[in-house]
């Protein structure tokens, strides 16, 4: 499957890439947790049906040393044993803040507070940026076809 567009050669994607990608930078820089950040940025892929961001994601929480079984059960992490109450706090707010147009409340204030539980401001902050960096992305490769299964781990380092 041939992508709709390329993002690198088209000169208005490729500007915003740029920028995009200091974003992200600035985001696996923060102090919310690596393996927070991929188990987040892997379940909203999910939930999108995002494919080329979860080959990404998968392969770099699998680089950095996440184990299968935990890749495995993201999408069912609410009935596995394997995660902190920091990450299903997250992983709860990254799928409220992916389905907001599903619920009344957008994310509502229990949400919010158990993952205010769990991180500081900055790292709030982080993993709010994370959540709609990756739902902005997923929008990109879904929308344009990017396919999915020659990432390898890196390779945007």
């Amino acid at each position: 499957m041939d992508a709709r567009l390329d993002f690198f050669t088209n000169p208005t994607t490729a500007k915003a890439l740029k920028q995009l990608m200091s974003a992200g930078r600035t985001i696996k820089e923060s102090a919310l947790p690596a393996a927070t950040q991929e188990l987040v940025a892997l379940r909203v892929s999910q939930i999108n049906g995002c494919a080329a961001c979860i080959d990404m994601h998968t392969k770099e929480a699998a680089a950095a040393g996440e184990s299968p079984v935990r890749l495995h059960l993201v999408a069912a992490w609410r009935e596995a044993t394997v995660f902190t109450e920091a990450e299903r706090a997250a992983l709860e707010l990254a799928e409220a803040g992916t389905r907001v147009a599903e619920s009344a409340d957008g994310v509502s204030d229990e949400v919010w507070a158990r993952a205010a539980r769990h991180f500081d401001e900055e790292q709030l902050g982080a993993l709010l940026m994370q959540i709609a960096f990756m739902n902005m992305a997923n929008r990109m490769n879904i929308i344009t076809r990017q396919p999915a299964g020659a990432y390898k781990a890196g390779q945007f380092h």
